[in-house]
Formats: structure tokens, sequence, C-alpha cells
């Protein structure tokens, strides 16, 4: 059996933490495509005293044939707009659906990070629907044409490479998928997976990933390697406890989610719990069906408008809701916020009254947004509490008040030091990410295992348990941690 060929991997971001994923493959002739290229976040945007500067494209694109993007979530997508910037006019292959909400979710990010200047920002979605080639899931697509050579000379039969691509549904957000990839050298083919982000069982509107029947090399997200989430069948009923545990105090549930993907799921399973309780007590005097769920954020509200015009990538259970006349992610009990001023007159009502509400504000790890004028108002407010449903990176304002909350501690919002008094608390079971288990199952359940397992995305010591786990269950397997 002929030895594999070699290629090469490069990790532009998402290798010594969870944000700023891009990672590359590089073909026995120099050429290579990229799979996501997105934004650091948190303690991650000063790693090696690179500060600002990691916006920048600082690798060389002259070989990159192709950027594949596994879902629109920025910390996948964000440098996009540096990549263009940059020079870089291939082709931006990913998802239908994802294909519709990238123009979305990066003409916002220009605009909070990079300029409000209507021209620049139309020339640059111009540019890039001209390049967005949408691939339906589970079909094979064309990327590198074998034989089409690096530029630096006629490759033989025996030496042309080339690369195809299927994306399958990963289950995290909508549009997400993992990418299977046909490397090609003459005759000889290897099979790599790129996992982006996997989803877990389990997931609103979502159908879960299954594992591939195959691969070489795995290239693997590990966000929650060390741990399991909470029981996911069970969380609606532990959030609709907790916030009717927390209405008691008169206040407001704060619930910091990002505007794609994790509100969505939120008003999913807040609409069921209206369904099924409207005549209920969600807080004393006041039904469940008489709640207001406050939406305050613009772009959550037009991500949630993408979502349900994306209806027919929503899986059975969703359609079926639909098709019985619901509307999971537009209810009667839901208040949309638009402008500023609307939203500060929320605020300042919400943090006033004693009405109980339960507000879904961007970012969801409170690094910025409308979530954090709501922080300001509430968290030195016993009345009030704030219900984390999802990761908090190092060195965010989510972290801070995840970890110190609880104690009593401080936090520091736009240089103002405050005190948390408000109630804090994580809700287990609906992360968007794959924990240990789902982890470990997206390699156990390959019928043929690969010879190399790449670990990514994930904090050191998540990284190292689960290469752990991996090697225990899969003696034959490379299990590594570039």
């Amino acid at each position: 059996m002929d030895s594999p060929f070699d290629l090469r991997f490069t990790h532009h971001g998402a290798v010594n933490g969870v944000t700023g994923s891009c990672h590359r493959l590089t073909l026995p002739d120099g050429q290579s495509v990229l799979v996501d290229c997105g934004l650091f976040q948190g303690a991650e945007t000063s790693n090696d005293g690179a500060g600002p500067e990691k916006l920048l494209i600082t690798f060389d694109l002259q070989d990159v044939r192709a950027l594949i993007v596994t879902h629109v979530h920025i910390d996948h997508v964000g440098r996009v707009p540096f990549l263009l910037a940059a020079g870089f006019r291939g082709p931006i292959v990913c998802s239908e659906a994802s294909a519709q909400l990238l123009p979305m979710v990066l003409e916002d990010a220009i605009k909070v990070g990079v300029t409000r200047d209507a021209q620049i920002i139309s020339g640059f979605l111009a540019q890039l629907r001209k390049q967005i080639v949408a691939v339906p899931y589970k079909l094979w697509h064309p990327v590198i044409a074998a034989g089409e050579g690096n530029g630096q000379g006629q490759a033989t039969s025996a030496t042309a490479s080339g690369l195809k691509i299927r994306l399958q549904p990963a289950g995290h957000i909508l549009g997400s998928a993992y990418v299977e990839m046909d490397a090609m050298l003459g005759k000889q083919r290897q099979r790599v997976v790129f996992s982006g982000d996997l989803g877990a069982p389990y997931t609103p509107l979502l159908p879960s990933p299954k594992s591939p029947v195959s691969a070489d090399v795995v290239v693997m997200e590990s966000t929650y390697g060390d741990r399991n989430h909470e029981d996911r069948k069970t969380r609606r009923q532990r959030l609709q406890a907790l916030c009717e545990h927390a209405f008691g105090n008169g206040g407001t549930v704060l619930i910091p989610a990002f505007s794609i993907g994790r509100t969505q799921e939120l008003l999913y399973e807040l609409e069921e719990i209206i369904h099924r309780h409207q005549e209920r007590a969600a807080a004393p005097g006041l039904a469940w069906k008489d709640l207001r769920i406050v939406v305050d954020s613009p772009l959550a509200a037009d991500f949630t408008a993408g979502y349900a015009r994306l209806k027919p990538h929503w899986d059975a259970e969703a359609r079926r809701k639909v098709a019985a006349g619901r509307h999971p992610l537009d209810f009667a009990q839901v208040v949309t916020v638009d402008g500023h001023a609307a939203h500060l007159r929320m605020v300042d009502a919400l943090a006033r009254s004693g009405r109980p509400a339960i507000v879904i504000a961007a970012s969801g790890m409170c690094s910025g947004g409308r979530v954090v004028n709501y922080l300001k108002a509430m968290l030195g407010d016993a009345r009030h509490d704030v219900l984390f449903s999802g990761f908090q990176a190092a060195g965010t304002p989510g972290r801070a008040i995840q970890t110190y909350g609880p104690r009593g501690g401080y936090v520091e919002l736009d240089g103002q030091r405050i005190d948390i008094r408000a109630g804090i608390h994580t809700l287990g079971g609906y992360s968007a990410h794959a924990g240990q288990k789902d982890l470990l199952n997206f390699i156990g359940r390959m019928r043929s295992k690969p010879r190399q397992v790449r670990l990514i995305h994930g904090d050191d010591g998540a990284k190292q348990t689960l290469a752990g786990l991996l090697r225990k269950a899969h003696p034959g397997v490379d299990v590594m941690v570039p």
C-alpha cells in the first residue's frame, strides 16, 4: 500500500483557544484552501502581543484557491472583510442557508468594527455576493481541478493535485456544516474532514449531526472536550423553573445571547413553554401567556426573520409546528426593540419596574452590544437575574460575571466597576457545541477510523482531556494537539 502523500495543515487561528477559526489545507503542489476566517475575541485578541493586528491578514494568499465557510458565527467569518481587502477573489463556498445569512453577518460586523460609510459597505457586499458559491448539503463540489497546477509549471498525471468537497449538516446553527474533502494526487486520494463547530443532539430547529463514514485525517473542534452538557432533554423544564423562581423577586431575567443561533433557539423553547402552560403562573398574578419576551437586538430580529425564510432547512419537528399553525420564532408575546432611543427606554423601564420580563440581547459574551446597558442597569440590583446559556470565553465580561457574580464579586463594563448583586445562573444543555461524549462519538461512530485526529478550537485543558480519551478509545489513531 502506498504511503499517504503529503498534506500540510496550517492554523491561522483557533489553535490556542476557541476564537479566530482559520485553517489551511495545502496540497502537494502548493495550492491551498482556507476553512473559515474568523475574528478573535476576548483574551485571545491580545495573544502574543498582537492586539488589533490580529484583524489583519498577515499570511500569504497567493496560492489560496478558495475559502470554505462552515457557518456564519463571527469567530468563523469575522476576518472575511479583511481577506477581501487583502485581494482574495476566489470562491467563498458555503451551504445554501449560510449563503443567505453571511452578507447579513458581515454587514453588521463592518458597521460595528470598521466603518458606517454606506458606499464602502455597499461595495463590499456586492463583491462578497460575487464570490459566494452556495452548495447543497451532501453533494460533491470541485474546488481545485486536478492538473490545474500552481502556476509554476505543468503537472503530470502522476503529480496533478485536485480537491473536491462535500458539506454535511453539523447541527450547530442554521446552515452550519462540517466539510469532507477529497484531496487527489494523480490516482491517489486522501479524505480530510474539518468539523467546524459541531452541534449537540436535540438542538431546536436543527437535525443532529451524523458522523462521516470514513476519513484519513479529522481536524476537530474541542470546545467542550473536558465536560458533558447537562441533560438536553429536560433543559426546557429547567429554563421554565429558573424563570419562575427568578420572577418571584419582581425583576427581569436577562439572557445574553448571540444574535444568530442562540436567540432563535431560546425563542423556540419559550414558545413551547407558553404553548404548553398558557394559564400557568410565570410570576405571582401573571400567566405565561401574558409574559413579555423582549428581543432587544435589531440584528437578532433580522436573523430571526432570516431563519423564518429558511423554513425548508428546519428539522421535521419544527416544520410540523408550522404546519399546525404555530409560529415558533414570531409569537404574540415577543416584543422587538428597534431604535437606540427605544432601547434606552426599555432598559430604564425594566430596571425600575417590578414587572417580570425576559430580555434576550447580544452579545452572547457581554463584550459589546445592547446587553451591556442592561447589565450596567441591573447587575447591582438583587431583583434581577442573569442567565447564561452558552460558552463564555476567557477574558470576556461574560466569563467574569459567570465566575465572580455568584461570589458577590464585581465586573468592569465600559471602565465602570459594578458590584454584582443580581442572581447569576448558568443553564446547561443549551450549548450549541457538542459535548465531550458527542465529540467522542463523532470519531467513534465512523465506520473506518482516521489515521490522525488534530484537535483545535478549545482551551488547552479541554484539548488535552479529549486527546487522552481518544487515545485510550482508539490506540491506532494518532491524536495530536497542534
